[in-house]
């Protein structure tokens, strides 16, 4: 059996590779320390079938005010967290007839994010690319997990923060042991929280407002 994991040097995807190895897969981490840019299509080109992929490569801009935000941190965030996504999801939906990919999303994209609000932009295009995506792609599934804070590197500069006012951390295992039931829960379209000291589950999205005419209700759309 055969995985891959984008981001796969970072906390979450050392952890992901250590779950997965753990149920006797054999894991590529897929990673820019290792030579692999998630937003560059040829690279995407030279990846072949596994049986579970996650997707898991996300960058923050650390900026929380629009008005002093960088336009390269901008571009790139966008480029790891959504392009490096959605390539992904391209080149292996051509690739994998069966199996599972799983994209790291974010509570941020169930939420608003004002610390960083282009990562929170970019976890809710994830949100709705994976609910969206998933049924044209079956039987191939499609889920995301929306971890809360996770205690990786990428929260270094806030830790003292975090620590002082007594908010609990995500471990690293806890979120890839959400990737793997969402892997394998048999769903798709599947937003999973992650949560501490709560067991993650799919996320329920309330329901829309629909449309009347003539003060009745009109069902969905023909599209």
């Amino acid at each position: 059996m055969k995985a891959l994991v984008t981001g796969g040097e970072g906390g979450i995807g050392r952890a992901l590779r250590a779950r997965l190895e753990q149920e006797g897969y054999e894991v590529e981490a897929l990673d820019l320390r290792s030579g692999f840019d998630v937003t560059d299509q040829q690279a995407w080109e030279r990846v072949g079938a596994v049986d579970l992929a996650f997707l898991n490569a996300g960058v923050l801009t650390g900026e929380a005010d629009p008005r002093r935000l960088e336009v390269e941190a901008y571009r790139r965030a966008v480029a790891v967290n959504v392009d490096g996504v959605v390539l992904g999801v391209r080149r292996l939906a051509r690739v994998m007839d069966a199996g599972a990919i799983v994209v790291t999303a974010s509570l941020a994209g169930l939420t608003g994010m004002p610390s960083d609000p282009v990562y929170s932009l970019t976890k809710h295009a994830l949100v709705g690319f994976v609910r969206s995506a998933a049924p044209h792609l079956e039987p191939l599934r499609l889920n995301a997990v929306c971890p809360g804070i996770a205690d990786t590197p990428m929260i270094d500069a806030q830790r003292v923060g975090f620590a002082a006012a007594g908010f609990p951390l995500l471990a690293p295992a806890d979120v890839a042991e959400a990737a793997w039931r969402a892997a394998t829960s048999g769903g798709t379209g599947e937003c999973w929280f992650v949560q501490p000291g709560r067991e993650p589950a799919p996320f329920r999205f309330p329901s829309l407002p629909g449309p009347r005419s003539g003060g009745e209700r009109v069902g969905a759309p023909p599209l």
